[in-house]
This record gives structure tokens, sequence and C-alpha cells, in this order.
């Protein structure tokens, strides 16, 4: 099948099996003659595959690993269950940093007037965060 029949059956978009070769993270197909790819059903799976593992968030370094480690029929299934807990580690600790975003907007939304005022005290947070940030740039020699 070719790259658009591809990308439909595994969920990708042409654009990212693109991206996909170019990184290594899937092999290059086979090409005609006229230079267009041709996908096995194999190469489908495999797609399929990488579509999985980025809707769970994997990033694409343990997504190359765990292709790796699914193409090594003699792995050990507790080199997969490191992979998968230590980014349910990260998920954990990324939901926690949402949470506490969150919170502190919805603080700052809260003392808010919300009215016809020009008084804001979300702006005020942001301009304090970025004149410390100013300072912190300017500090350092502009780095």
């Amino acid at each position: 099948m070719n790259i658009g029949q591809a990308a439909r059956a595994s969920g990708i978009s042409a654009k990212m099996i693109r991206y996909y070769e170019s990184i290594r993270l899937i092999p290059s197909v086979v090409r005609s003659e006229s230079g267009y790819r041709h996908y096995a059903e194999a190469d489908i799976h495999r797609l399929r595959f990488v579509r999985r593992a980025r809707d769970l968030g994997f990033p694409v370094e343990q997504i190359a690993a765990l292709l790796r480690l699914w193409d090594d029929r003699s792995r050990a299934s507790a080199e997969v269950k490191e992979i998968a807990l230590g980014h349910v580690a990260s998920l954990r600790d990324k939901a926690r940093q949402l949470e506490e975003m969150a919170a502190a907007l919805q603080h700052l939304a809260a003392t808010c007037h919300g009215d016809d005022r020009p008084d804001c005290p979300i702006i005020e947070d942001l301009a304090g965060g970025a004149a410390r940030g100013h300072q912190h740039h300017a500090r350092n020699g502009g780095a």
C-alpha cells in the first residue's frame, strides 16, 4: 500500500510516517521504480505499535527502545516493565505539575475582580515573573 493508505490504516499522518523514517524510528520501506513508498502489512503493524505508544504518551526515545524489545523475541519482560513504570512515574510527575499550575492560576483568577478596572492580579503576577526573568537574564549577561 502507498503512504496515504498506510496513514489511514495506522492512524499516523503521512507527514509523521516520513518523519519517523527520517529519524529511523521505523525502517525505510521498499520503494517502487518511480520512488513511491510501498508499505507491507508488517510495516502497518509497526506503525500501529508506534501510534499506540504515542497515544500512551511515550517519548520517541522510549518508543525506539520498546520497538527493539518487541523485535527481540528473547527479551526479558522486566525491561519492558521498567520502561513502562518509568513512564508512569514521569506522567504522574507531569500531572502533579499541571495540578500545581492549575491551582496557582485558579487562585489568581479568584483574586481578580474581572470587571472594567485595569487592576488584575493575573497580569501583575505574570509581569512580576517576567521582571524576575528579565533581572536574571540581565545579571547573567543576557544569557
